[in-house]
C-alpha cells in the first residue's frame, strides 16, 4: 500500500471521527426535499449540495469515508445563511441548521481558519484591541467611506478587501453607544433594573438604536446598567464553527454581567438575544457548572420588544402619534430562534398614526446572513431582491426591523433598486411615539 493512500486513509479516518457523534441524527434525514421549498440559497443556485438535504448527504459522505473534509466540503457548508428556515420545515424535526454549523466546526478542526477569519477572529476576541480599532474606525470613517443622502448609509471612497464596491454600509459611530452613558442611568422611582447588552452593531453603529432603547425604558421608570466590559456576543465566531474561541466570549460575558444584580437582562438585536437565551447554554452543553450559569441568565433575557410587552406592559396612553405607513421584516433569528414576532407588530399597531401594512414573506430572509453577505455578495443581493420587491408592494414609506445586519443589507437591496423607504428598527418608532407623547 503506498504512503499516499496510507495517509488519505488516515485522513478519512480523522474527518470520520470529527463527525461520528452526529450520525444518528444525520441518519434521520429522509432527504425528501422539503427543504428546497424554502432555501433562499437553493432558490438561488438549484443545486443539490446548496440546500440542506445536500449539506447533511455531504457530512454522511465524510462518515462512510467516501470523501474528505476538504475546501471543497468547506465551501458548501459556508454557504448557508443560518435562517433555520430547512429546521422548521422538515417533517422528521432534523436540527439541520445546528447540523450545518457542526459541519463547520469540523471544518475548522480539519481544516483551520480561513486566514481573513483567522485574523478577524484574534482581533475580536482582543476586547480591548477590539474596541479602540471600531473606535479608530468611526473616528476616521470619513476619509475612507462617502456619507449617502439618506440615514446611516455609505460607500467607500476606494476599493476595500472583502467589500464589493457597490454596496451600501452604514458608517462607524463617531463615539460609541457606551462611550456616551455612565455605566447605571438611574431612574426616579425604578420600577425594575436590567442590564442592556448593546452588541456590536448598537455599539459601534447604530448607537440611534441604543439611545432609543435607553430613552423608551427611561420613560418607563426603568434603571439601566450597560456593562463596560461587555464584548462580542460571538455569533458571528461560533456560526463560522470556531467553538473554542466562541465559548470565550460567551464565558467573558457571562462573567461580566453576573457581577451586577439586575432583574432582567435586554438586547434589541435577535441574534444577541439568541446567543445569551440559546447559544451559551448550548456552548458549555459540557460544562455543567458554567451550562448552569448561563441558563441562570438565559431565563431572565429579553430582546426589547418581548421585555416591553411581555413583562412591562407599557402604557399605551403615553404614546402620541407617528405619522407613518409602516411594514415589517422579521430576522430569521428573530422568527425562527427566539420565536419573537407578534411583540414587535404589537408595539408598532399600539403607536397613534401609524398605519401597519403586512408585507408578503415577511420572515423570509434578506440574504445578510450576517457575515454571508460580505463574502457572497452576488448571491445575497439575489435573495434581497425578492425582500425589497416585497416592500415596495406594500407602499409602505418605512421598513422596521429588529436586526442591526438586516437594517444595513436592506438598506443597500433599497439603494440598488432605486427605493427611498427609510430603514428603522422598531425601538426607534416606539421612542417617536414616546416624545411625541411628551407633547401633548
Amino acid at each position: 500500500m503506498s504512503d499516499k493512500l496510507v495517509t488519505a486513509q488516515a485522513i478519512n479516518e480523522h474527518d470520520k471521527e470529527l463527525l461520528a457523534d452526529l450520525q444518528d441524527a444525520l441518519a434521520n434525514c429522509m432527504k425528501c426535499g422539503n427543504c428546497m421549498e424554502v432555501c433562499p440559497i437553493y432558490k438561488e443556485l438549484g443545486t443539490e449540495t446548496a440546500v440542506a438535504r445536500g449539506k447533511l448527504a455531504l457530512m454522511e459522505a465524510v462518515l462512510s469515508g467516501k470523501i474528505p473534509i476538504s475546501e471543497n466540503f468547506d465551501k458548501w457548508m459556508s454557504k448557508c445563511v443560518s435562517c433555520k428556515a430547512c429546521t422548521v420545515k422538515c417533517p422528521c424535526g432534523v436540527p439541520a441548521d445546528g447540523l450545518i454549523v457542526r459541519g463547520r466546526q469540523a471544518a475548522v478542526k480539519a481544516r483551520g481558519l480561513h486566514p481573513v477569519k483567522n485574523y478577524v477572529f484574534k482581533l475580536l476576541k482582543n476586547r480591548t484591541m477590539f474596541d479602540l480599532a471600531l473606535r479608530l474606525a468611526g473616528l476616521f470613517g470619513p476619509l475612507s467611506f462617502k456619507k449617502l443622502p439618506r440615514p446611516m448609509a455609505a460607500v467607500a471612497r476606494f476599493p476595500m478587501p472583502g467589500l464589493d464596491k457597490r454596496r451600501v454600509t452604514a458608517p462607524f459611530a463617531a463615539s460609541p453607544l457606551r462611550n456616551r452613558h455612565p455605566e447605571v442611568i438611574k431612574a426616579d422611582k425604578p420600577k425594575l433594573k436590567v442590564g442592556f447588552f448593546t452588541g456590536c452593531t448598537i455599539n459601534y453603529i447604530y448607537t440611534d438604536v441604543g439611545q432609543a432603547v435607553i430613552d423608551v425604558l427611561k420613560a418607563n421608570n426603568i434603571e439601566i446598567v450597560i456593562p463596560a466590559l461587555q464584548h462580542c456576543c460571538g455569533t458571528p465566531i461560533y456560526m463560522s464553527g470556531d467553538v473554542e474561541a466562541a465559548k470565550l466570549l460567551a464565558k467573558h460575558n457571562i462573567e461580566v454581567f453576573e457581577q451586577y444584580k439586575v432583574d432582567y437582562i435586554i438586547a434589541a438585536c435577535g441574534s444577541c438575544t439568541e446567543a445569551w437565551k440559546i447559544e451559551f447554554v448550548e456552548l458549555f452543553h459540557d460544562d455543567p457548572a458554567m451550562k448552569a450559569r448561563a441558563e441562570k441568565l438565559a431565563q431572565k433575557t429579553y430582546e426589547i420588544s418581548e421585555f416591553l410587552v411581555d413583562v412591562v406592559k407599557i402604557d399605551k396612553n403615553k404614546l402620541g402619534p407617528v405619522n407613518a405607513t409602516v411594514t415589517m421584516h422579521d430576522p430569521c433569528h428573530m422568527a425562527r430562534g427566539i420565536k419573537v414576532t407578534a411583540q414587535p407588530r404589537q408595539l408598532l399597531k399600539s403607536i397613534p398614526g401609524l398605519q401597519f401594512v403586512e408585507m408578503k414573506e415577511a420572515d423570509r430572509c434578506c440574504g445578510s446572513g450576517g457575515s454571508f453577505s460580505l463574502g457572497n455578495y452576488e448571491l445575497s443581493r439575489k435573495i434581497n431582491d425578492r425582500k425589497i420587491a416585497n416592500i415596495t408592494a406594500t407602499k409602505a414609506d418605512t421598513v422596521a426591523t429588529s436586526c442591526g445586519t438586516c437594517r444595513m443589507h436592506i438598506t443597500d437591496g433599497l439603494v440598488q433598486n432605486n427605493q427611498n423607504q427609510d430603514v428603522v428598527h422598531v425601538i426607534q418608532l416606539l421612542d417617536k411615539a414616546y416624545k411625541a407623547g411628551q407633547k401633548k
